[in-house]
């Protein structure tokens, strides 16, 4: 039995089958795992998760009891469950990621979506049980008066149901996106609203990133459950238990990225650009493919800042790094072709036999974006909302002498905003102007900024993120 749970969608590993049909296994991506993985093995956490792929699946169905390092495999102690794929489907796609997350980012098309029907009805039963497996093999692996940590959208319901199974238990629940306010978060069907909340209300801490969050949460608190809010001890009592409210704002291991950086495939990556590039400024972009990112009104930046200043032509090179991200839904899909159409045009526009002023890179390249944050000028992150976003405090670490470029509707703005340009994500032209502002910036500037940012971003990292949520929950 474990005194120490974590649950996840992802887990820290993922499994592949070979074309001899043999497993092969892989360290999983994401920021949530990168900045738990190392933490849970230190503190020999369980990690609970999911089988996303036909190969995780195969690997489960040979570990007792989907217990992985039972089965020989050196992934530390890690469960994962085998959910059916249908239901999975339906919880991951049709629920977190098309409604939860949609909500949360306030990315709904309103006068079209969404439609909440029988469809979606059947979609929410999928979910309630994804998250009653996750609260059952949780309530299984437990010691008594174990400390349970349940992570993001994709387990709002875990931790109430978790609490029916196991009262001894210690809960918390973080949500490392942004929290809608009442009036967004109401577009769901009432009784389902309801559920998040009380279901998030099931723990005994509720952790988000920012105060920002943390105060959309009880604001729908308030107004959706007429929960009793008190906003300056951040409790929240509803159905006769009060619930903790936390802010922990989650940021990098400054030592371990730099000693990541400094690998051979990283160096031999710099190398090759630098070839590609020469020697001109360099703007970096590195994202997913993800709708709240606003890739495509970053290019529309680069794009103004090219017409408006001539006089850069040739002396600046904008490297965006795209990553595919949930193609099973189409507005991703069509998402990640509108990128393509608009590098392509600043392609058509601008480019000349001897300069390339956009490199668009669609491929998951780790070592290749720790490279490009090493000789960035200028590292733009203008998402329309994030709960964190790392890209923000990674850059600085690895460039200390770049500017940082960064919207207001990122959760890192809170921690970074005095240090960087802030910018209106929405506001194409005043990014084109932060964009030149950067590139122009003297050096003493950028070293004053660059050694804050840093500073700022390496404030909180993950042992102490973990360890502050596990001290709430004594």
């Amino acid at each position: 039995m474990n005194s120490i749970l974590v649950a996840s969608n992802r887990g820290p590993f993922s499994f592949t089958t070979s074309e001899s049909g043999s497993l092969c296994m892989r360290r999983g991506g994401g920021g949530l795992v990168s900045g738990l993985s190392e933490v849970a093995k230190d503190l020999n956490v369980l990690w609970v998760c999911a089988a996303l792929s036909d190969g995780d699946r195969a690997a489960v169905r040979q570990a007792p009891g989907g217990r992985l390092d039972h089965a020989g495999y050196d992934t530390g102690a890690l469960r994962m469950l085998d959910i059916p794929p249908a239901t999975f489907h339906r919880a991951y796609n049709a629920v977190a990621n098309s409604t939860l997350w949609f909500v949360n980012h306030l990315l709904y098309d309103t006068p079209n979506t969404p439609n909440f029907d029988a469809r979606f009805r059947r979609e929410w039963e999928s979910y309630q049980s994804y998250n009653a497996a996750f609260a059952l093999a949780l309530a299984e692996e437990a010691a008594h008066g174990a400390r349970v940590m349940v992570q993001d959208y994709h387990l709002t319901l875990t931790p109430a149901m978790l609490r029916v199974e196991r009262p001894d238990l210690r809960i918390s629940h973080f949500s490392h996106t942004p929290w809608a306010p009442p009036e967004y978060f109401s577009l769901l069907p009432d009784a389902v609203a309801v559920e998040v909340l009380e279901g998030v209300l099931g723990a005994d801490h509720a952790g988000f990133l920012t105060a920002r969050w943390a105060g959309g949460f009880m604001d729908c608190c308030e107004r959706l459950l007429g929960a009793e809010v008190d906003r300056v001890s951040r409790t929240v009592t509803h159905a006769g238990r009060t619930t903790r409210i936390g802010v922990h704002g989650l940021g990098v291991d400054g030592e371990a990225l730099w000693a990541r950086a400094s690998e051979p495939d990283v160096e031999s990556n710099m190398a090759a650009l630098r070839d590609q590039v020469g020697d001109r400024k360099l703007i970096v972009r590195i994202d997913r493919t993800e709708l709240s990112k606003n890739i495509v009104r970053g290019l529309g930046a680069y794009r103004e800042f090219l017409d408006t200043h001539p006089e850069w032509h040739g002396r600046v090179v904008h490297l965006a790094f795209a990553y595919p991200s949930r193609h099973d839904l189409p507005e991703y899909r069509e998402y990640t072709a509108a990128v393509q159409r608009c590098a392509k045009e600043i392609e058509d526009k601008y480019a000349t036999e001897d300069w390339d002023p956009l490199i668009l890179n669609v491929n998951d390249d780790y070592p290749r974006s720790l490279a490009a944050y090493r000789l960035a000028d200028v590292l733009l992150v203008n998402p329309t909302r994030d709960g964190m976003n790392l890209v923000a405090k990674e850059g600085p670490i690895l460039s200390p002498n770049s500017v940082l470029v960064l919207s207001r509707e990122a959760g890192a703005a809170v921690e970074l905003g005095e240090h960087a340009l802030v910018v209106n994500p929405y506001d194409v032209s005043a990014t084109a102007t932060a964009l030149y502002q950067g590139l122009v910036m003297p050096e003493e500037e950028r070293v004053r900024r660059g050694a804050r940012l840093a500073a700022a971003a390496t404030a909180l990292p993950p042992h102490r993120w973990f360890s502050e949520q596990l001290a709430a929950l004594k």
